[in-house]
């Protein structure tokens, strides 16, 4: 009974053993793993064509955040149009679900292809709005 899964176990390891072409280990940080399209890392804003954020403040993200984690004060200017005042994400709290970005209206917020996300104190964790229309500044 014990014996069977041990010969597994030393078949696998001397598989690896003889066979150095068969390496699975990547030299990180020099080279970097190929993450999934699929992938839900750092949130950012998408741009519209002046550089400013497509949301709108409908709070639908807000609403729909199963972690309770964004945080919106909506504003309004002289020709009507709402923009967010104050955009919040508390990353420390979200478990980059998506359901914030299938449900906006605008494609204003996404989820990128950032995996590399670390800091000294937990209140660097907490994104604001131009954080996430900086983005560039988010990754590293």
């Amino acid at each position: 009974m014990i014996v069977l899964p041990l010969l597994k176990g030393l078949k696998l390891t001397l598989k690896r053993f003889l066979n150095p072409f068969s390496i699975i280990t990547i030299q990180y940080p020099e080279k970097k793993r190929e993450v999934s399209p699929r992938w839900r890392g750092i949130h950012y804003f998408a741009k519209d064509e002046k550089g400013e954020t497509k949301c709108v403040a409908c709070g639908l993200c807000q609403a729909v955040c199963p972690s309770n984690v964004i945080t919106i004060e909506a504003a309004e200017e002289p020709g009507g149009t709402r923009y967010p005042k104050r955009f919040l994400i508390n990353l420390t709290r979200c478990i980059f679900c998506g359901f914030c970005e299938e449900v906006c209206p605008k494609d204003a917020i996404k989820l990128g292809r950032n995996y590399e996300f670390v800091n000294y104190k937990r209140s660097d964790f907490i994104l604001n709005k131009e954080d996430l229309l900086n983005y560039d500044l988010v990754k590293p």
